[in-house]
């Protein structure tokens, strides 16, 4: 203030500014062009380190996703839930799964691929990744995630394909994944001899009258098959399924041709009493749905399952019932399993086989069965799985206007009158009017101080006056009081007012600056009253407009 003082003090000041200096001043502002039509006015942006980091960040998430290494946003991430599949293509267990959710909020993205497109990797603090490697419709797709729930549907160890991906249910193991049957259940899945043996144990606990178990002999290698069994036998070689590695040898010469066949093969052998049947049965336990099917063999072969066989749905006894039950509770208990039943022509049932999770679907009702599978999935991962808490909406980080009404005439007087954008233009960002807003309120305030110093200079025994309130435009009216204090008390009523034009205020300034305070009196009495009327005018020329 006292630089604005002395300089306005100078009476040489105006002389010596650039000719129509003054004269641009009251010239209004030329309207400004419009943007052109592709390129729209955008709020200047600062560059900063967060937002640097913030874009690398995004490319790489961006990168990872296409590639399938990370899920696209975090939001996306928290909505989802990744259930692999280890089936062959030839099913597609998406649509099993469509428009089931887990906790009727995360939807459930399906992976299907077979244990020759899967490995992995997992590490003891839980953190796990695997990795799938596929060739769908010629393109080949690699794809890393982290599966929160896993159904198994294929064989982990089948000597018929020689594959054994029993390394593969050790790592989910390992990383502690949920399944479909449990993984414990499936690695012990992986030797029929081993399965068995639990058949022998429920045998031993019901007795042959509730539990009909068919007799059964191991040898461990081909060394120990020398003791002759009853003809004709069953011999089954090694962990074979679907009808393969089994042999009916009708007399002892056959029996010592299959020996030399286990040797070679380097595995361990069993034998069953061959049953002469009149048809199968299979039954089937889903959850808590029960199914059984009949077989007959069409084409003469002994194997019911090769060859021609008519298949028909039979009704569900409460014997067959308790058959199933009873396999179900092996190795902690099977949600999905199927036992094999061979009726004889001599009248007798006789339990031969249970199977796991990876038992196939037949029958009319396969696609009633693959969405029964669907459903106990997502029961066991609504059971299993953490309910993680919804995350809230993000509350607004800008003042948010009132909603609906007009103010009352009381909040108007609280919340200071915004001034309203530049008309013919776009609107600007309420940070950019801020911005505009402060050389414009600096020049007000800088205009309230020199009348300040003004009003300091006049008589004392002059201690009211009424006056226009210099910071409101025209068509606000207001009344000062000056106090013995200097500081003004403003009773005001609130009404939208026009926007303040910058150069006007400064011409009137520098006008009764020019006419009045800088220009020297005879007394000073006469300077004091001479001051007082043409700042008076002054004030009356400047809201005048």
């Amino acid at each position: 203030m006292n630089f604005l003082r002395r300089r306005l003090s100078d009476s040489s000041f105006i002389a010596n500014l650039p000719n129509g200096y003054m004269t641009d001043l009251q010239r209004p502002e030329p309207p400004q062009p419009p943007p052109p039509a592709p390129a729209q006015r955008q709020p200047p942006q600062v560059p900063s380190a967060g937002g640097f980091f913030s874009s690398i960040s995004n490319a790489v998430k961006q990168t990872a996703a296409s590639a399938g290494l990370a899920p696209q946003t975090a939001a996306t991430e928290r909505r989802l839930r990744h259930l692999l599949v280890i089936d062959h293509p030839q099913i597609d267990w998406a649509k099993c799964f469509r428009g089931k959710k887990v906790h009727g909020d995360y939807e459930i993205r399906v992976e299907q691929a077979e244990f020759t497109e899967i490995n992995l990797v997992a590490h003891s603090d839980g953190t796990y990744a695997v990795d799938l490697q596929m060739v769908r419709n010629g393109t080949k797709i690699d794809r890393s995630f982290r599966p929160d729930f896993v159904l198994i549907r294929q064989h982990s160890f089948s000597m018929a394909e020689n594959e054994d991906f029993r390394n593969l249910i050790i790592g989910m193991q390992y990383a502690g994944i949920p399944s479909i049957n449990s993984l414990e259940s499936v690695y012990n899945f992986s030797d029929k001899p081993w399965v068995f043996a639990q058949l022998i144990s429920a045998y031993k606990k019901m007795g042959p009258e509730k539990f009909p178990l068919i007799d059964q002999t191991y040898y461990p290698n081909h060394k120990e098959m020398l003791a002759m069994p009853t003809f004709p036998v069953v011999v089954k070689i090694g962990h074979a399924h679907s009808g393969m590695g089994k042999v009916k040898v009708e007399n002892h010469y056959d029996f010592q041709d299959i020996a030399s066949v286990v040797a070679l093969t380097q595995t361990y052998a069993t034998t069953e009493p061959f049953i002469d049947s009149k048809y199968d049965i299979r039954i089937q336990k889903i959850g808590n749905n029960y199914k059984a099917y009949m077989r007959t063999s069409i084409s003469g072969n002994w194997k019911t399952n090769s060859g021609s066989a008519m298949l028909e749905q039979v009704a569900m006894t409460e014997r067959y019932k308790f058959w199933v039950d009873a396999c179900s509770e092996i190795f902690g208990g099977l949600d999905v399993c199927g036992v094999k039943i061979v009726h004889g022509k001599d009248g007798k049932d006789y339990v031969i086989e249970v199977m796991d999770c990876t038992m196939p679907i037949i029958g009319e009702h396969q696609v009633e069965d693959r969405q029964l599978i669907a459903d106990l999935v997502v029961n066991k991962m609504n059971q299993i799985l953490p309910k993680s808490p919804i995350p809230s909406p993000q509350r607004p980080t800008a003042t948010q206007q009132p909603q609906g009404g007009m103010l009352k005439d009381s909040d108007q007087t609280k919340i200071p009158a915004q001034r309203p954008p530049p008309q013919g233009g776009p609107l600007e960002p309420q940070g950019l009017q801020s911005d505009r807003q402060q050389p414009l309120q600096h020049v007000d305030s800088q205009r309230n101080h020199v009348q300040d110093a003004l009003i300091q200079q006049q008589d004392p025994s002059t201690s009211t006056f009424k006056q226009p309130h210099l910071g409101r435009s025209s068509s606000t009216t207001g009344e000062v009081e000056t106090q013995s204090g200097g500081q003004p008390n403003v009773t005001q009523k609130a009404q939208p007012h026009p926007q303040l034009n910058k150069s006007q205020s400064l011409t009137n300034t520098f006008s009764f600056s020019q006419s009045s305070f800088f220009r020297s009196a005879g007394s000073q009495d006469e300077a004091k009253a001479e001051s007082i009327r043409n700042l008076r005018k002054s004030f009356v020329g400047l809201f005048s407009d």
